[in-house]
């Protein structure tokens, strides 16, 4: 059996930053990133192009800033994720799992050996908002000193990417209480993609309102405990299949295509 070379899964881990401000620090996370032997790098609307400035602070890791991918939204940059964690300094409305830096490292090699896996950086000013932080399977939080916990989007950076090659080369890259298929002897799970589960969601909203259960345009909460369900969950792509057939039968409609349940 050929084993997974681990640079192949550092290749599959991408850092997204959203709405960055300055060139500066996009600059800055690029060189965090490449010391750590991370390469993929992409941006959701930045406020600047990288510049001479970005260049600069980059200090050799120009390859990235030319490779970065640019996205108009969020949606584009995490479309075929398996697994998405945002970053987040506040406690939120709904209770996220939340994690520390050692656990995400882990969870983003574990998941990267079998396909895309993203980490979200939030805006300097302000992080990420609650619905962006609704298409991560899990927040991470940084524990820093309560009395000063503004961190700098460079050093957040740093910090998880060290993680990212500290358990890479300790072999830490399965998740505490998870083990993994390949020592369980079970299939590895194709798990739905982040634009996946966007169709799914869209799908239930449209039905919640085809069959008059509550009114989506005010039911944000509701939606938003169903997308907290499904996070948990972790469907793959055969049981999103199973549940958008569901709907669509719900809704009275008839589909030649609609899946059949498995029988085992």
């Amino acid at each position: 059996m050929m084993t997974e070379n681990p640079d192949n899964a550092l290749a599959r881990i991408r850092f997204v930053l959203v709405e960055p401000t300055l060139g500066g620090n996009i600059g800055a996370v690029a060189r965090a990133m490449k010391t750590m032997g991370l390469s993929r790098l992409e941006l959701v609307a930045p406020k600047q192009l990288p510049d001479a400035e970005a260049l600069a602070r980059a200090c050799g890791a120009d390859d990235l800033l030319q490779h970065a991918g640019i996205h108009a939204d969020l949606p584009a940059a995490i479309a075929d994720c398996r697994l998405v964690i945002g970053t987040s300094a506040r406690r939120r409305t709904l209770d996220w799992e939340t994690l520390e830096p050692p656990e995400t490292a882990r969870r983003l090699l574990a998941e990267a050996a079998e396909g895309e896996a993203a980490l979200l950086l939030g805006r300097e000013s302000s992080g990420l908002t609650n619905a962006e932080l609704a298409r991560c399977q899990f927040l991470v939080h940084i524990p820093t000193n309560p009395d000063f916990s503004s961190l700098n989007l460079a050093a957040a950076a740093q910090v998880f990417a060290y993680e990212i090659r500290r358990c890479r080369r300790e072999g830490l890259s399965e998740p505490t209480g998870a083990p993994s298929n390949a020592l369980s002897g079970e299939p590895a799970r194709d798990l739905a993609t982040a634009q996946e589960l966007e169709g799914l969601h869209a799908h239930l909203a449209d039905t919640l309102r085809d069959i008059g259960f509550g009114d989506p345009d005010s039911s944000k909460k509701l939606l938003l405990r169903l997308r907290h369900l499904f996070n948990r969950a972790r469907p793959d792509r055969v049981e999103i299949n199973i549940l958008r057939g569901i709907l669509s039968a719900a809704q009275g409609r008839k589909s030649s295509k609609r899946p059949t349940p498995p029988t085992d």
